[in-house]
Order: C-alpha cells, then sequence, then structure tokens
C-alpha cells in the first residue's frame, strides 16, 4: 500500500517497522526531544505533502504527537491500541504487526481545531462510557473502532468532536462496541 504522506514515528526500529509495512516515506523525531530542525522539516513536510503522527501509545508518544500538532496543524494521527504493540513488556510501535500498522493509517484523521465541542457526558452516560465499572473497557473497544487512540471520559469528548467524528459515526461505533461486549460475554 502506497502513501502520500510521510509518516512521523519516533526513532529508527519504528521506521523499519513502518516501511515494511506500507510504501511510505517515514521521518522519526529521534525520541521525546524534538530537535527545532526536525520540528522545521515536519512543518515543511506538512505543508507541502502532509504528515501522518503514529507514535507509541505511550507518554512519550502523547508528548510528541503534541509537539507534532504544534507545528502541522491538521496533520492526520494514526493510533496503535497498547495491546496491540506490545511485546515481552516493551510498547512501541516497532512491536506492531504489519496488518495493525496498515490498519492505524487507514484509519488516520486530522485534528480539527474546534472551540465547541458536539459531545457532553450524556452521551457517553447513554452508552456507558463514562461512570460505570466496564466504562474503560468500553471506551477501549469504542476508540479501537474509530481508530481515535485511547482516552480516559475526558479525553473521549475533545477527540470525538476534535477528530471530526460525525454523530452517526458515533452511533454506528457505539452499537458496533455494544455488539463486541455481548459476544465477550457469551
Amino acid at each position: 500500500m502506497k502513501i502520500k504522506e510521510v509518516i512521523v514515528v519516533e526513532g529508527k526500529d519504528d521506521i523499519r517497522a513502518v516501511k515494511s509495512a506500507l510504501d511510505c516515506q517515514v521521518i522519526a523525531t529521534g525520541g521525546s526531544y524534538i530537535s527545532e530542525e526536525t520540528l522545521d522539516t515536519i512543518k515543511n513536510l506538512n505543508d507541502r505533502v502532509g504528515v501522518i503522527v503514529l507514535t507509541d501509545p505511550d507518554y512519550a508518544g502523547k508528548k510528541i504527537r503534541n509537539e507534532v500538532s504544534k507545528v502541522a496543524p491538521g496533520c492526520k494521527h494514526a493510533f496503535i491500541l497498547r495491546d496491540r504493540a506490545t511485546k515481552k513488556g516493551d510498547i512501541g510501535v516497532e512491536n506492531a504487526s504489519s496488518d495493525e500498522i496498515i490498519r492505524a493509517i487507514k484509519r488516520a484523521r486530522p485534528e480539527l481545531k474546534e472551540d465547541e465541542y458536539e459531545y457532553g457526558s450524556s452521551d457517553l452516560s447513554r452508552y456507558g462510557l463514562s461512570g460505570f465499572p466496564d466504562s474503560k473497557k468500553r471506551r477501549i473497544i469504542l476508540c479501537d473502532i474509530l481508530g481515535i487512540g485511547y482516552g480516559n471520559s475526558k479525553q473521549l469528548l475533545k477527540r470525538l468532536s476534535g477528530y471530526g467524528i460525525k454523530r452517526e459515526e458515533f452511533e454506528r461505533a457505539a452499537e458496533e462496541m455494544l455488539k463486541r461486549l455481548k459476544s465477550d460475554v457469551r
């Protein structure tokens, strides 16, 4: 699968994993401290061809994602769930299968800058995504279906609006989440 955007990852092992899964250009940040030169390169690449941020599902990955978003507004974000990017306790994109990397890139979404959020706590409560004993499990499943990376209740509300999730898409994903929960019980 050929990708026109440049994929932003953390390190050399991530580059190898992404390039083995996709026909694309990849740039590494070199870790959580990103040099001004690298940030300028990412900004220029975003302006010319676009970038997709695919960082590790951990604190450092989130920090890098935020830094890149500041210099590359409108860039796309791709997420791999923590359990699908972990081997022997090591968390990282380099541990994900090629299928998971492709899946994440196919579902990459641009981050939109919106002041008002379409979603509220009642949306989360209606589907048991907040305030229930299994709410975390439900959010993990829903976020995976939508391809927006796991978030707590507050983060989920921001991501639903920030990644432009339309109400119909949210409703379909929530119904799919409920189906998956029922099939797990049996």
